[in-house]
């Protein structure tokens, strides 16, 4: 008998696999879209644990009748991994490494193994996989042979077919096979019947059709469309049929190992970047620049420069490498094994473009030059920037996106100038624009005309589009699909490419392998029209009703003030899946479920307020799970390169749920802290004692949702509390200390520790009452927490009200505590946009950031001396998110004789209340012992270790049992040091530049 509320096959699941088995509705809607402007949603999702249970999978789909879509990092652009049957994701947990054999290169893996993870594991031994997809951190390998992916490098290394072996992969019947190379005469090759019967009649197939094939495949290396009948026609001695799954899409086999060809890692390189003052001259010359025989030659248009300088992370690379006001850039690489080499083809290029009559002072058509990057940090910035195209020109903030569909048609070099004029005026004939970006080198440029799909006269243009353009591609002899795949997106229009009797061909090979359709059936062959909006994300019935907000959404379109333009801003690119570098997404690094990434929550609240998940979905218990997870760092705010700003609409979450269902004890009590903060001061030897008494903790635990495992921060009757609201000499320059709840109730040593660096190194620096002469001043950051965002207005408009004076003189306004002081470079402005707010945010300074803006203008005068040898250093998120963690570093190393090491570390797990609850308690720490906590305990025990944020802290003692500091407390020590030792230090005015 079934479980109550399920179908017979989701309870056979059940009871047959230990994976996930997701049949709700919110669960499904996860799965519904991938990285291209389509959604349909799944009968169910299944999380298999091991490759036999994913066979188990296919096995019981296929008995129920059921379609399979397996699926990887879900980011193709064209549809390809969605579909309306059970979607099996492999990404989770068939992710291993399986074999490697150094001395061949060759690797065996399972194929929801992520390409940055198996490089991250080959590089130790010198050797990586080359086909270095943008998407390299949530790619897996099994998607990338799924589309025959390229990446950047293909002029060097291939594409993905290029560069795999064999594949092992089971039937839609389940025959297990072995897909490598098989000898034309079918010797010494150990395949049963069926397999041997498979084998033959594919590689007839290629005898048969070899002429048709010679003549119908576009001589382009940047063809991927279709399944690639070119591997069947007959070779000297042997026939790769690996070739011929790779780019089917899921459509042909279940994928169970991939064995790949491995390269050398690169070990030097140089980049080249060319300037050009006319787009035209830039695509023309691409062919010159080849001859050089660089590693990739890659575009970037005019737009992704304009739109990467509004983005913070982008923006300084820019500046320092782009002269001038170019139409356009191509980044030639160059990475031969000797540096002098590559070193020596930078000026070859230099004389190339010369040669070519561009000059730095010529006129625009010809204007331009190289600007050498050879220092690699500057490289790692311009790859990061120029692998993130995509998701730069979506960042626009407006209904019209730039949409793929015509992505990635490759055209012979030679042709390409051409090619890109005349598609230009395509787009301006359908009253559009378009954004041109990425392998310049190969002919495919990543071409993205900006529409708004949910507009009936923006469909109807991008269906002329793609005939007008299908068919200038055709006459030059190109492939319209050069890297991404069919999909839904361009299956139709084989037959106008390939003609007739190839699109036979197709089905032939697609009935021979899968007779029933069971393998993600509608793509490559039999696939929808393209523009069938019935498909698509946002279909003609997409409606958003209004939705009352409590923040500003305005800087987006839509419903809910904007809120609707800001949740549709995720594009589904899924760079909050990866698993190293940065702090995004911390929750998914821990449980790898899309439920817990930023992709997942954005999608469930497009589906929540569309009205797709049922009524009141938006304060609904499985909306408040999707978000439970969400620990507010605001890494994706920075990270995420369309900005979707979860922290921030988790408010709104939090906010409509207490509207609907009121307020829980938990937080209340997390929330109301700043209001009882001061009674429980003076009764602090009661209120600690729910940490001595077992008793207490179980029973916190039980009704407030408290983890009975956590020690809560220990109350303390000598809180900070000035007596006075001025410190420091009269004439000083003057200063802010804003101090926080936290600091001021659990660890006043860090504003002692602040109040005396600052007065000793000559500010004069006030500590106002509140204006309303009430309690201390508080940045409403914990009623923000609990979606208590009127009661957090009132706190900040009682800051405004009292710090307004200052700022509007322009004294700076420094704070300890990231997540309170940011508050006011952040949500304050979505609750204020007076003026006074304005000034304020404008002034808002971290601690480290005050200091190390003065050392740079040279009146920073403090006597440091030496305390440590070493000190590790963990950065709360919220620095990282706005930019301010750096100057933490450049604090710690005014101090004399002190080795700064930064720990690469997300989020730590404390994340203000988080982890003390008892249904995130194991997350939390999962969380940090995923790099933070291992690293602090290999850390030498005379080691300081440094933390500025409080829950961090905690986090930190909880974890290792050693104590971390905030950053003023080591500088008061240091202060300390140089007292007893009255010589000063060489480095005692030490001043930072830049």
């Amino acid at each position: 008998m079934s479980d109550k509320g399920t179908s017979p096959l989701e309870s056979r699941l059940k009871r047959e696999i230990t994976g996930d088995v997701l049949f709700d509705p919110f669960s499904r809607g996860r799965y519904a879209t991938d990285a291209s402007f389509y959604q349909i949603m799944p009968a169910g999702v299944v999380v298999p644990r091991s490759i036999d249970e994913a066979l188990r999978v296919l096995a019981i789909i296929r008995d129920d009748g059921r379609i399979v879509t397996p699926r990887g990092g879900g980011t193709s652009q064209c549809g390809q991994t969605i579909n309306d049957g059970i979607v099996v994701d492999f990404s989770k947990h068939l992710n291993r490494l399986i074999s490697l054999d150094v001395e061949n290169r060759t690797c065996v893996v399972e194929p929801g193994i992520v390409l940055d993870d198996l490089n991250r594991q080959l590089k130790r031994h010198g050797l990586w996989f080359p086909v270095d997809v943008s998407t390299a951190s949530r790619a897996t390998i099994g998607g990338m042979a799924g589309n025959n992916s390229c990446g950047g490098r293909s002029l060097r290394y291939g594409t993905m077919r290029d560069n795999t072996l064999s594949m092992d992969a089971a039937l839609a019947d389940g025959t297990l096979l072995h897909f490598g190379e098989v000898p034309r005469d079918f010797s010494q090759l150990n395949a049963n019947d069926s397999g041997l019967a498979l084998f033959r009649d594919m590689l007839a197939l290629g005898s048969r059709e070899a002429e048709e094939i010679a003549d119908k495949f576009p001589k382009v290396q940047r063809r991927v469309g279709g399944y690639n009948l070119d591997a069947l026609v007959p070779r000297n001695a042997a026939n790769n049929l690996a070739h011929l799954l790779v780019g089917s899409e899921g459509t042909l086999a279940f994928t169970t190992k991939v064995e790949l060809k491995l390269w050398p890692v690169i070990r030097n390189k140089v980049l080249g970047i060319c300037h050009f003052g006319s787009f035209y001259e830039a695509m023309d010359a691409a062919q010159h620049l080849v001859k050089l025989r660089p590693i990739a030659v890659e575009l970037v248009d005019r737009t992704m420069i304009a739109l990467g300088r509004d983005i913070a992370m982008f923006a300084p690379v820019i500046d320092a490498t782009v002269r001038g006001d170019p139409d356009a850039l191509l980044i030639v690489e160059f990475a031969e094994e000797d540096q002098p080499d590559n070193l020596q083809k930078l000026r070859q290029l230099s004389e190339l473009m010369s040669d070519l009559g561009f000059g730095w002072n010529h006129p625009q058509r010809k204007w331009g030059g190289v600007v050498d990057v050879v220092e690699p940090a500057t490289q790692t910035a311009i790859s990061d920037f120029r692998t993130s195209g995509l998701n730069v020109m979506m960042s626009m903030k407006q209904e019209g996106k730039p949409v793929s569909f015509v992505e990635d048609c490759a055209v012979p070099l030679p042709h390409l100038a051409d090619y890109t004029q005349r598609l230009n005026a395509i787009f301006a004939r359908h009253g559009t624009r378009g954004t041109m970006y990425a392998h310049a080198s190969e002919g495919c440029l990543h071409v993205r005309p900006v529409l708004n799909l949910k507009l009936e006269k923006d469909v109807k243009a991008m269906r002329a589009i793609a005939e007008e353009t299908f068919a200038m591609v055709r006459e030059y002899k190109g492939s319209h699909s050069g890297e991404h795949g069919d999909g839904i997106v361009r299956s139709e229009f084989h037959e106008t490419m390939f003609g007739p009797r190839i699109i036979a061909d197709f089905r032939e090979v697609k009935q021979r392998f899968d007779p029933g359709h069971v393998l993600n059936p509608g793509k490559i062959v039999d696939a929808p029209k393209m523009d069938d909006r019935s498909l698509f994300r946002y279909p003609p019935d997409y409606r958003i009703t209004e939705l009352k907000t409590a923040l500003d959404w305005s800087a987006y379109p839509g419903a809910g003030g904007g809120f609707q333009g800001a949740v549709e801003m995720c594009n589904n690119n899924g760079a909050c899946r990866k698993l190293e570098g940065g702090v995004m997404c911390p929750s998914y690094r821990a449980t790898r479920n899309e439920k817990d990434v930023t992709r997942g929550r954005a999608n469930t609240l497009r589906l929540a307020i569309s009205g797709q998940l049922g009524p009141d979905a938006l304060a609904s218990d499985a909306m408040m799970d999707t978000m439970k997870l969400c620990v507010s760092c605001k890494a994706c705010r920075h990270e995420c390169p369309t900005g979707v700003d979860m922290a921030k609409m988790k408010i709104e979450v939090l906010a409509a749920r207490n509207a609907k269902h009121g307020l829980s004890l938990r937080d209340r009590l997390v929330g109301f802290l700043p209001h009882y903060a001061p009674l429980f001061a003076r009764l602090a030897a009661l209120a600690n004692w729910r940490n001595k008494s077992p008793l207490l903790r179980a029973l916190l635990e039980r009704v407030a949702g408290i983890s009975a495992r956590r020690a809560l921060p220990a109350w303390r009757r000598d809180i900070f509390k000035s007596e006075s609201e001025v410190f420091g000499p009269a004439d000083g320059s003057e200063v802010v200390l804003f101090a926080d709840t936290f600091n001021r109730a659990y660890e006043r040593e860090n504003l002692d520790a602040a109040l005396r660096v600052l007065v000793e190194g000559g500010y004069r620096v006030h500590l106002p009452r509140a204006a309303d002469n009430g309690r201390p001043l508080c940045c409403g950051r914990t009623f923000l927490s609990a979606g208590l965002v009127d009661h957090a207005r009132i706190e900040l408009d009682r800051l405004v009200e009292t710090y307004a004076p200052f700022a509007s003189r322009g004294v700076p306004i420094v704070g300890l505590e990231p997540s309170c002081l940011l508050t006011l470079r952040d949500e304050l402005l979505s609750l204020r946009s007076d003026a006074s707010a304005k000034a304020i945010s404008a002034q808002a300074l971290l601690f480290e950031e005050f200091l190390v803006r003065e050392a740079a203008s040279g009146r920073l005068r403090l006597p440091l001396g030496p305390i440590a040898n070493k000190a590790l250093v963990h950065g709360h998120c919220h620095q990282k998110s706005f930019g301010a963690f750096t100057s933490v570093e450049q604090v710690l190393r005014l101090i004399p004789d002190l080795d700064v090491e930064t720990i690469e570390s997300s989020c730590c797990g404390m994340a203000g209340a988080f982890g003390y609850g008892a249904d995130t308690y194991q997350t939390s720490i999962e969380m940090a012992e995923l790099s933070l906590l291992p690293a602090v305990r290999r850390a030498d025990a005379a080691a300081l270790v440094v933390a500025d944020g409080t829950s961090c802290r905690h986090q930190i003692k909880d974890g290792t049992s050693r104590s971390a500091l905030h950053v003023a407390r080591v500088l008061a020590m240091s202060l300390d040091s140089a007292r007893s030792n009255p010589h000063p230090s060489p480095h005692a005015k030490e001043t930072i530049h830049g």
